[in-house]
């Protein structure tokens, strides 16, 4: 198996307001002191936004890339998203993950689609991956809550209409009312990339239903170390590794950090319990 970190684990996220975000060196050094020997590159300026400046920082703990975010508006009939995205597989290295925003200003409703911006979404979809493809790259697509593809429906409908590849994000797949197993079951070949969660299920329902805001239900402890909660995170990981999955299982469980975790403390202890438990998996 392939693991790799994500700084959002350790708290650091681009949402405003959504909690202490800690300093790259010490995220850096806990993942180089748990053995990670990979991380996502995380929100903007987190690391250095230079290639080989950020290299040189990532190498200095010991570690390579595993990917990023681009975060697109991707079903607007009037914008090219494919500029956008060129920049970013400039700029970044490993995996690409789409997120497909509602809005220019990534915030605010989820939208809706017509039949034309769905149409417009796939397309695009299909554009990208091909063009990622031409360059040697692995562009997937991630469905995320409060995104245009959150929802069941939503995953299904990508997967029907256009070739793009899925980060299969276990949480936010659960928290849009789609079954992370299931999905592999039914289409392992589209997963390229792989963000494992486990997940208390009755705050995910809750979030489903309206009851809890996402960020809330992160802060009331949604995401539980892996082999805690109620996904079944080995299965999911025999069926990918039984259809020939080589990609990375990215240790990604959102967290919320009030403030600066004393020594030794904080979510490394999550992540650490996360490494243990795939450990076993893999045995």
């Amino acid at each position: 198996m392939r693991i790799a970190g994500a700084p959002i684990a350790w708290g650091v996220c681009e949402v405003p307001g959504w909690g202490h975000q800690m300093a790259p060196g010490r995220v850096l050094e806990e993942m180089r002191g748990l053995g990670i020997t990979a991380t996502e590159q995380g929100p903007d300026g987190f690391l250095p936004r230079g290639r080989a400046e950020r290299e040189a920082l990532l190498a200095s703990y010991g570690l390579g890339s595993a990917g990023a975010f681009a975060r697109v508006v991707l079903h607007d009939p009037a914008r090219d998203p494919l500029p956008e995205v060129e920049r970013a597989l400039d700029a970044i290295d490993g995996v690409l993950m789409l997120v497909a925003l509602p809005g220019p200003d990534g915030h605010g409703l989820r939208p809706g689609l017509d039949t034309r911006e769905w149409t417009t979404l796939l397309a695009n979809l299909d554009a990208i991956t091909r063009r990622a493809a031409d360059r040697g790259r692995v562009v997937t697509l991630h469905p995320q809550v409060g995104t245009v593809v959150e929802r069941c429906a939503d995953v299904e409908r990508v997967l029907g209409g256009c070739s793009v590849p899925l980060c299969l994000d276990t949480g936010h797949l659960l928290v849009g009312g789609t079954e992370p197993l299931w999905l592999v079951r039914f289409a392992a070949a589209r997963i390229g990339h792989v963000h494992l969660k486990d997940v208390d299920m009755a705050l995910a329902g809750r979030v489903l239903a309206g009851e809890f805001t996402y960020a809330g239900a992160v802060k009331e402890g949604l995401f539980r170390p892996l082999g805690e909660g109620d996904v079944d995170i080995a299965g999911i990981i025999r069926t990918l590794s039984t259809a020939g999955y080589q990609g990375w299982y990215v240790l990604e469980q959102d967290a919320i950090l009030e403030a600066e975790p004393a020594p030794g403390e904080g979510p490394r202890e999550n992540v650490r319990r996360s490494l243990d438990y795939l450990t076993g998996a893999a045995r």
